[in-house]
């Protein structure tokens, strides 16, 4: 009680009058420097655009056309010009097998035609005499028949001869091996000296690598968006290989099989992707995404505005006062390093950088505007 009686007086005393020395030391001078200073803070404009609506899918390539290579002809392998593994053109000659004989065949065959081509021009002959002979009743009709019937069977052996030179032909050409379409070359399976059957023999394999097919499976689900998509125009698709850091390789959707798998609930869809680098390989598994539908009037903040707390994903704006302003937001798809964001409002400037340096309230002043819209 005594305390708080003399704390009282030295209160009442000091009224009106000068303050203790010690309290006066202690008081802020005015304008002085009791406020933090503004914190410098890189700020970004908000981004509207008109967004993608994405299906994803895992999904894998195909060739459009895989050929094993075989030959018509029995023959030995003479010489192999292009390399296993070679990018080849349509129409490269790929083997090539000895041809002495198919030329060797083709010579008796044009050999014959001449012998048989004499042997008709005597035949014409021999029955325009008879023809004559019978007209002055020289001679029987019965031999102008048989002259008739030699004159024909010579035609047609003529004629046999014309075919069997045309099949030597073509066995000649088949002793050359020529790539039926653009594609990669395999491994070798036919060594220069090996004897090769028709049909029977694989010397290779050609597969085409521009364009590839990219399979995948949407469930029934996706299907009724696809179809939509697919009614309004060509169904966009993006092809996306691991490992690339993001590249991507464009193409459209151009099947849809007739029917939906019941055990699994999805059906074979199939795109085409333009591959003129090769960077795509059949048999290779790949991400695909399909544009379904459009979003428009999507806000977009940079990515690196935002922030993770308790409460969820956040960015800090520049208040109306100058201070840093919170604001929850709900993320959404991505493009580039921006990131769709609800929650704030087209006028608002977001900070992009230090973030660790202020809170709620703190005084910022904003830096020159960066573009953010990359």
């Amino acid at each position: 009680m005594a305390w708080r009686n003399r704390a009282f007086l030295m209160a009442e005393m000091g009224g009106g009058g000068a303050k203790p020395e010690a309290e006066a030391q202690a008081a802020p001078a005015p304008g002085g420097g009791g406020a933090p200073p503004a914190m410098p803070v890189p700020v970004a404009k908000v981004v509207k655009r008109t967004l993608p609506t994405w299906l994803d899918y895992s999904a894998r390539t195909e060739a459009i056309r895989s050929v094993s290579l075989q030959t018509k002809v029995t023959g030995f392998v003479a010489s192999q010009p292009m390399a296993d593994g070679a990018d080849v053109k349509g129409g490269d000659l790929l083997y090539k097998l000895d041809p002495r004989d198919f030329e060797a065949a083709l010579e008796q065959a044009r050999a014959a035609v001449q012998r048989d081509e004499a042997a008709l021009t005597y035949a014409r002959a021999a029955e325009q005499r008879s023809s004559s002979l019978v007209r002055t009743g020289s001679t029987a009709k019965d031999a102008l028949d048989q002259n008739t019937s030699a004159r024909a069977q010579a035609e047609a052996a003529v004629a046999l001869d014309r075919a069997t030179v045309k099949t030597a032909e073509l066995n000649l050409g088949y002793a050359e091996v020529r790539a039926p379409f653009a594609g990669r070359l395999g491994r070798d399976r036919a060594p220069v000296g090996t004897l090769v059957g028709a049909n029977t023999t694989t010397l290779n394999t050609l597969v085409q690598l521009d364009p590839v097919y990219v399979t995948f499976n949407p469930s029934e689900r996706d299907l009724a968006a696809i179809a939509k998509a697919k009614r309004k125009s060509e169904v966009k698709v993006e092809v996306t290989l691991p490992g690339t850091d993001g590249e991507t390789h464009r193409g459209d959707l151009t099947f849809i099989d007739n029917a939906v798998d019941p055990q699994t609930g999805t059906i074979t869809a199939r795109a085409t992707i333009p591959n003129a680098d090769f960077a795509l390989l059949p048999g290779q598994y790949v991400r695909a995404r399909l544009v379904v539908a459009e979003q428009p009037d999507v806000l977009m903040v940079p990515q690196a505005a935002v922030g993770s707390g308790q409460l969820g994903k956040y960015v800090y704006v520049i208040g109306d006062t100058g201070t840093a302003e919170q604001r929850l937001v709900t993320l959404g798809p991505t493009e580039g390093d921006l990131v769709a964001a609800a929650g704030i409002k087209e006028s608002d400037r977001v900070i992009t950088g230090n973030l660790q340096k202020i809170g709620p309230g703190a005084p910022v002043q904003p830096l020159p505007t960066e573009t953010a819209a990359k």
